[in-house]
């Protein structure tokens, strides 16, 4: 992933609403959620969903499909994979120790 996707994938997801939305979409899996029942878990007006929804499309972390006339939408998450690996590409100092996670991950300090 490049710098470039990454922030318009964090600046997409640097928003109350957006990020509740895509955490729901994670949680529902590849079948995804209907816009109706995003709009029904969110309690969000049409109009502010939809404009959510399409900030997250175009940061390619949320794809939709016409079902007829429901609208089902899904996480990519391929592209939510490469922002974490983008995220993470540099802990534990690039070391492929079995021991470094994420979740373990301390910055290196350089000596000056």
């Amino acid at each position: 992933m490049e710098s470039t996707d990454a922030l318009s994938a964090l600046g997409a997801l640097a928003h109350e609403h957006r990020l509740s939305l895509f955490r729901l979409l994670v949680q529902a899996g590849d079948e995804g959620m209907a816009v109706g029942e995003l709009a029904e878990a969110t309690g969000l007006a049409g109009a502010t969903l939809t404009n959510h929804l399409h900030v997250l499309r175009r940061a390619e972390l949320v794809t939709d499909e016409r079902r007829g006339r429901v609208i089902q939408c899904r996480a990519n998450y391929a592209q939510m994979d490469a922002l974490l690996g983008f995220l993470t590409e540099n802990c534990c100092a690039g070391s492929p120790s079995a021991n470094c996670a994420p979740s373990r991950c301390k910055p290196t300090r350089r000596k000056p």
